[in-house]
């Protein structure tokens, strides 16, 4: 089965842990998910299948949405309830203006230090990894982007919030990072993944679901190809595309990657432009053309 499950993760799975799952529950080895998700949060969690795995990259690249919960007075070597605490300190109650215009200095563009537990590769070497054998090693701050941040309750010693953000950021160390700015220690208890790109939770299905009706919960390879600029090209355009043939289309702009589909609605793939011409990327579908194009 060639497509994509938007599955709604448990908590207590790890994403690999999924994926495992999903291949018992289908009885194909080709499966991979865009985006890993903390063994503790829950939520969206896509799922590629088949030849559907060969647009996983794109899927890291959306935008995410989060719930999440902080709570004060301690940090933990992972960021989150299940690690060890490390520190531990006072908690005061914040005015509502002075949390509002911390949380406002973290929106828009911004850095990051990944965290050590986490699967960002340092020198060859996954983080997670050498924190486990108490190895901590220096990391580079990385560009990450907040496009929304609103607080949700706090009750002083909690905050809940929702963040809409950037591939790469990290809710735990942001947690932590709002818990100082506050001039407190945090640590994140509680996440939900409430959307990944065009995947959302009001259409997350169930291990459970999935594993009842696959072909209903199954999405087409061309949902995680719905935010690329769309270029309509005909039949003949189209297999000449398909099959490798740089082509020449009007208002093509140098260097971005196009959805070409037909007229008619089948999606050929994704193409580049290049030297004024489409070039295949990745292909889907080769149109057929009849005799008398």
């Amino acid at each position: 089965m060639d497509g994509i499950f938007n599955v709604l993760k448990p908590p207590g799975m790890t994403s690999h842990d999924v994926v495992g799952a999903m291949r018992k529950l289908l009885d194909m080895k080709k499966i991979g998910h865009g985006g890993t998700l903390d063994p503790m949060a829950s939520g969206v969690l896509p799922v590629f299948t088949g030849t559907a795995t060969r647009f996983l990259e794109y899927a890291a690249h959306e935008r995410k949405s989060y719930r999440a919960e902080l709570t004060f007075g301690l940090r933990t070597d992972t960021g989150d309830l299940e690690g060890s605490v490390i520190a531990e300190g006072p908690v005061r109650t914040v005015p509502d203006a002075e949390l509002e215009e911390v949380l406002a200095s973290f929106r828009g563009a911004g850095t990051q230090i990944p965290p050590m537990y986490s699967a960002v590769s340092v020198q060859g070497q996954k983080l997670y990894k050498l924190a486990r054998k108490g190895i901590e090693v220096e990391r580079a701050p990385r560009p990450i982007t907040i496009y929304g941040l609103r607080r949700v309750d706090y009750d002083g010693q909690k905050l809940l919030f929702d963040v809409d953000c950037s591939k790469g950021t990290f809710i735990r160390t942001l947690c932590e990072d709002i818990a100082a700015a506050l001039g407190m220690e945090g640590t994140m208890s509680f996440l939900l993944r409430t959307s990944a790109g065009a995947f959302t939770l009001a259409t997350a299905h169930t291990l459970e679901e999935i594993g009842a009706d696959p072909e209903r919960c199954c999405e087409p390879v061309e949902t995680i190809l719905a935010g690329f600029p769309r270029l309509t090209v005909n039949a003949l355009q189209g297999r000449r595309i398909a099959q490798g043939v740089a082509t020449t289309l009007p208002g093509l702009t140098e260097g971005t990657l196009y959805c070409v589909a037909l007229a008619d609605g089948p999606v050929i793939g994704l193409a580049r432009a290049q030297g004024g011409r489409l070039r295949a990327h990745k292909i889907i579908f080769i149109p057929e053309v009849s005799r008398d194009s």
